[in-house]
C-alpha cells in the first residue's frame, strides 16, 4: 500500500496504542489514594530516602504535604527529590494523622472525624402529627 504525500498517516495510527500509552506506566512521584469508612490513605513509593529525610506536614489545616529533604550540611541534595501536596476532605481528624516508613513505602493515614451535624432520637419523634402544628411558607 503506497500513500501519496498529500495524504501522509500520521505516526500515532502507525502504532498500537498500548505502545503509545502503556497502562503500567506510573509517574515518579505516584502517590496512591484510597478512601475507607474510617479514614483515608495515601501511600507512596519513595525508594532509597532515609526516614530521617521524609517531611509530612499539613499546612493550614487543609493541606498535606509530603517532601524529601536534607537532613545534614554534608549532603545539600536528599537521595531521591519528591513533593506532593494535597488538599485533605472536610472532616478530618488532623490531631490523629499518623504515618509510617518501611521497606521504601511511606504510607500515611488520615483518620475521618466522627463529628455529626445534629442528632435527632427516633424515640422523641412523635407517632402521629395530630398535635404538631407547621406553617408552610
Amino acid at each position: 500500500m503506497e500513500f501519496s504525500a498529500s495524504h501522509s498517516v500520521p505516526w500515532q495510527f502507525l502504532l498500537p496504542s498500548h505502545l503509545l500509552f502503556p497502562y503500567d506506566f506510573i509517574p515518579e512521584n505516584y502517590v496512591h489514594w484510597t478512601e475507607t469508612h474510617d479514614s483515608h490513605i495515601f501511600s507512596a513509593d519513595i525508594p532509597g530516602v532515609r526516614k530521617e529525610e521524609l517531611r509530612v506536614e499539613v499546612e493550614d489545616s487543609r493541606y498535606l504535604i509530603i517532601r524529601t529533604e536534607a537532613v545534614d550540611e554534608s549532603s545539600s541534595e536528599p537521595a531521591r527529590k519528591f513533593r506532593r501536596k494535597f488538599r485533605l476532605p472536610e472532616r478530618v481528624d488532623l490531631d490523629a494523622i499518623s504515618a509510617g516508613y518501611e521497606d521504601g513505602v511511606l504510607t500515611i493515614t488520615v483518620p475521618r472525624s466522627l463529628r455529626r451535624g445534629f442528632y435527632i432520637d427516633p424515640n422523641d419523634v412523635p407517632h402521629t402529627l395530630d398535635n404538631v402544628l407547621a406553617r408552610a411558607a
